[in-house]
């Protein structure tokens, strides 16, 4: 038996060290690596038993051809050679009658590491297929942090074992970031006070000491008011926004005087008195440190709300202090030059983008020129996890589009393939990882050969481009060879010294910061810029939600047991067998519903089905649902039958939280069959794949 390094390969903030014990071809344990500097050596209850992922049963583990109708899950063997031979006949007829943009790759974050998440951009460059806009998290995020922040780094999460305030805003730190939670002890210890900002009550409201419960989609009214009671009492630093900010007087003159804590309690939800309280308890701490999570960004206004987020610590002057500071999403990718992986030189000029949040719009719309004639789907599973569901369905099911599969499960997806591929797991390939919630970065080489025929992103990526007649010696490369290379990269990426020996060699390695990192502000002013004249609006202003024409909020939030659709062929974690609907008793009572009871939600995208748990967690006029599973895991489908093809206010992401739903009792019990039925005329507006409505 040995044992092993390797990394947590999910879309995941913390990006987890592990130690891998190996009998022979297989994982036998996975446990996590006590030196890693953020893990600390502890897992989630997902991967504490990985291993049982990697020699999952239901694990596919030889290509596979469609015999029967898209979405019965009807395959039958093939050789890897017949399957490539199939996918490059086909592509090379669609590229005839069509051209090359008639393709369309649709990949996300099934894997992070850099090699294979990112190993198909080279090979649809080079092709000329359409451009796939990845936008379905956070980059709506990433786009408010850009216009306060610009490439400013983001406080290191440690730093908040010196903090007398963490806000976890937005953040469900049990469920997503749980490693997080050794540096809020720390502080804690020392008398830290911890604040929650949230649509429900969590299980991380639940460990703070106070939770402050806003309406969904409401965050940027929230921080208008907190920002507002600052000024009104004397609790900005006027010394750091004279020498750091720029913005400050235009946001106090032209917005702040419309948010009073009345205004900001109206949109909220959340009395005046405890608005004001929260901006005292912020204001007065030495060094408030706040963590956001992506959740609230997920809304009509996601990116004007993160750039009144950020306007907090600027006017307290929080990054002044040891211990303050903004914690976003890190971006510890910037330690390697990943366009050698990338390669946007082999890019042709002119060739359309498409925004993966509107997939359901682009696979119906016979409009389209040219049309989407075929899907190559890698590290994402879209039939489960993008929003609009049933539209979504309904152009898989399109007979005239040929769908390949790259994945490890029968998930969704794959159902409706016409060619599927097995890939490995993480443990099966070579790859270099970051995080976006900490500095720490790793190596991981293949700890076991690969389950049955089971092949790389990487390695399927090039035998495409070989068949494809595609002669370009990048694709003669090994994924280890490219992780040389990216390892390599670090001297001149990342501006201090990298520790490359030890990352050569499989170790966790921390990325240095400079000393006083967190002032140094990479804005083209130099400074905090609250007041941005290159974007729309320059000004930072609170933007409400969509909403929709029903009775409940519907707000669909992380499990602890499973990661977006990842984890559901564990049947120990979702051995209940259906989604749940948490709702108030009161709302419950009025409807005469009943705990445990079957129900429907419903908007005009669709219907889906749940069973009732009544709980004062959540507060009235709203509706939970925790995760987002496998339809066959469901009675109805998943809470995307009900989620919208709308857009953020800035980067395109995605509107998953926004979202209103009707409630009723369950009249009937339906079938697989009626997944792909119920397609809704376009009713909201969406104008187009990447915009938003006028």
């Amino acid at each position: 038996m040995e044992i092993k390094n390797s990394v947590c390969p999910y879309d995941c903030p913390d990006c987890c060290g592990l130690r891998v014990h190996v009998e022979g071809r297989h994982a036998t344990r996975v446990e996590g690596d006590p030196s890693h500097p953020f893990t600390r050596g502890t897992l989630c209850p997902k991967m504490a038993h990985y291993e049982r992922t990697v020699h999952n049963d239901r694990r596919i583990q030889h290509p596979m051809r469609r015999i029967g109708k898209k979405g019965e899950g009807k395959f039958e063997r093939i050789s890897w050679d017949a399957a490539i031979e199939e996918i490059a006949a086909r592509w090379k007829r669609i590229i005839a009658a069509d051209g090359a943009e008639a393709i369309l790759p649709y990949s996300y974050a099934g894997t992070m590491g850099i090699v294979q998440h990112g190993a198909g951009h080279a090979f649809f460059a080079r092709l000329g297929a359409s451009n796939l806009d990845r936008t379905i998290c956070s980059p709506a995020k990433r786009a408010g942090y850009k216009a306060v922040m610009g490439d400013t780094r983001c406080a290191a999460p440690q730093e908040a074992q010196e903090s007398d305030c963490i806000v976890l805003w937005g953040c469900s730190m049990i469920a997503t970031d749980i490693h997080f939670r050794h540096d809020v002890e720390a502080a804690r210890k020392k008398g830290a006070r911890v604040l929650c900002i949230d649509t429900y009550e969590t299980k991380t409201a639940q460990y703070a000491d106070e939770f402050f419960c806003v309406k969904p989609g409401t965050d940027g009214a929230f921080a208008l008011g907190v920002l507002h009671v600052l000024a009104r009492e004397g609790l900005t630093d006027e010394a750091f926004i004279e020498a750091h900010v720029t913005g400050w007087e235009a946001l106090k003159e032209r917005r702040l005087p419309h948010y009073t804590p009345e205004r900001a309690a109206a949109e909220t939800g959340v009395p005046a008195a405890e608005i004001e309280r929260f901006a005292r308890l912020y204001g007065m701490a030495r060094a408030p440190f706040i963590r956001t999570g992506s959740g609230y960004s997920r809304y009509a206004g996601g990116a004007a709300a993160t750039r009144l987020i950020a306007c907090l610590p600027a006017a307290v002057g929080a990054y002044a202090r040891r211990g303050g500071g903004f914690l976003s999403s890190i971006s510890g990718g910037k330690a390697f030059d990943r366009d050698i992986v990338h390669r946007p030189d082999l890019a042709k000029k002119g060739v359309r983008h498409i925004n993966m949040c509107t997939l359901g719009n682009v696979l119906t719309d016979a409009r389209l020129a040219p049309r989407v004639r075929s899907l190559y789907i890698y590290a994402s599973n879209p039939a489960c996890t993008a929003p609009d569901q049933n539209r979504v369905l309904a152009g898989l099911s399109r007979g005239d589009l040929f769908t390949v599969v790259h994945e490890r499960f029968l998930t969704d997806t794959a159902r409706y393939a016409d060619i599927v591929l097995p890939a490995t797991s993480s443990l099966e390939h070579d790859d270099l990882y970051y995080s976006y919630g900490h500095y720490t970065v790793e190596r991981a080489r293949a700890v076991i050969p690969p389950v049955g025929e089971s092949r790389s992103n990487w390695a399927v990526f090039c035998a495409l481009a070989h068949a494809m007649g595609i002669k370009d010696a990048f694709f003669d490369q090994t994924a280890d060879a490219l992780v040389e290379a990216l390892i390599a990269s670090a001297d001149r990426a990342w501006e201090l010294p990298v520790d490359k020996a030890r990352l050569a060699a499989c170790e966790p390695v921390e990325l240095p910061l400079p000393a006083g990192y967190k002032m140094d502000f990479l804005t083209p002013s130099g400074k905090i810029e609250i007041e941005n004249p290159r974007v729309e609006p320059a000004l930072p202003d609170y933007i409400a939600p969509y909403g929709d024409a029903a009775a409940f909020a519907l707000v669909s939030a992380p499990d602890m047991r499973i990661l977006d659709s990842s984890f559901c062929e564990r049947e120990e974690l979702t051995r209940e067998g259906t989604m749940v609907l948490m709702m108030h008793p009161a709302d419950a009572a009025r409807l005469a519903l009943t705990d445990g009871a079957e129900v429907v939600c419903e908007n005009a995208r669709g219907a889906a089905r749940f069973t009732l748990k009544c709980t004062p967690r959540v507060p009235v006029g709203r509706v939970v649902t925790e995760g987002v599973w496998w339809q066959a895991l469901t009675k109805g489908g998943n809470v995307n039958r009900l989620t919208a093809q709308r857009l953020t206010d800035s980067g395109g992401g995605s509107t998953f939280y926004d979202v209103c739903v009707d409630v009723r009792a369950a009249r009937c019990v339906w079938g697989r069959g009626d997944f792909a039925k119920n397609v809704e005329t376009d009713k909201e507006g969406e104008d187009g794949y990447g915009r938003n409505p006028t």
